[in-house]
């Protein structure tokens, strides 16, 4: 029952932190005028779910969650928007290659094949996208560096690349489903389970829960021992 009760806890906060983090998104969003305030906001987003994971205490009231976001938001106002519309551009012509390829006759198993590799495509593309935010979060390095490393995880790190997708299958369906955790919690739900995903599996150095586990387990040990 104690167990129970723990999780539930944690389950709690969770939640708490999400619904915050999504008011937040949506509050600094419309104070950039939507265009100017939205890729800071999806910065912002990572940073804060970033620092909430890397803090000893995950029991954050609304002023710390609202007071980390802000300052993350009002640091990446010119670099998120030049980062963020650069991958919407690319994306959105990758997406228009696709919807023309779907919506054309362009004959038999020859269509259906470049139909297959634009989709693949387009989902490695956002796999690195999504990914690029957390890298960029975490690590204080030019583009180009930052672009390398996203695209070295997408290979390198498989499992955690088969997990985001899977999520982002998973939340589009629980969107259709329950049209109101989409209200409830906007965006920050996917970004919130990428940046949890690239956390738990992706064993990227400095933010790796596996190492701080260890970490934590033989801090435990050294003071056994020293008790006894």
């Amino acid at each position: 029952m104690q167990k129970f009760a723990v999780g539930y806890e944690k389950f709690c906060r969770v939640i708490w932190v999400m619904f915050n983090i999504n008011m937040a998104f949506i509050v600094h969003t419309v104070m950039g005028l939507i265009l100017v305030g939205f890729f800071p906001s999806v910065a912002a987003t990572y940073s804060t779910v970033r620092t909430w994971l890397l803090d000893e205490d995950h029991s954050w009231i609304w002023r710390k969650v609202w007071k980390v976001f802000h300052e993350a938001w009002g640091e990446e106002i010119a670099a998120a928007n030049g980062f963020g519309w650069a991958q919407f551009i690319a994306g959105a012509f990758l997406f228009w290659d696709y919807y023309v390829v779907n919506n054309n006759n362009l004959g038999g198993r020859a269509g259906i094949a470049v139909s297959g590799i634009l989709l693949a495509v387009n989902v490695i593309y956002w796999l690195f996208a999504l990914m690029s935010w957390a890298v960029r979060a975490h690590f204080d390095e030019k583009i180009i560096w930052i672009i390398r490393m996203s695209v070295s995880m997408c290979i390198a790190r498989p499992l955690s690349s088969l997990l985001i997708i899977m999520e982002m299958i998973l939340t589009v369906w629980v969107w259709v489903k329950w049209p109101g955790i989409l209200v409830t919690f906007g965006i920050v739900v996917p970004l919130f389970l990428v940046i949890v995903t690239i956390y738990s599996f992706a064993r990227i150095p400095g933010f790796n829960a596996r190492s701080r586990i260890v970490t934590s387990g033989e801090v435990q040990s050294a003071n056994s021992a020293m008790s006894d």
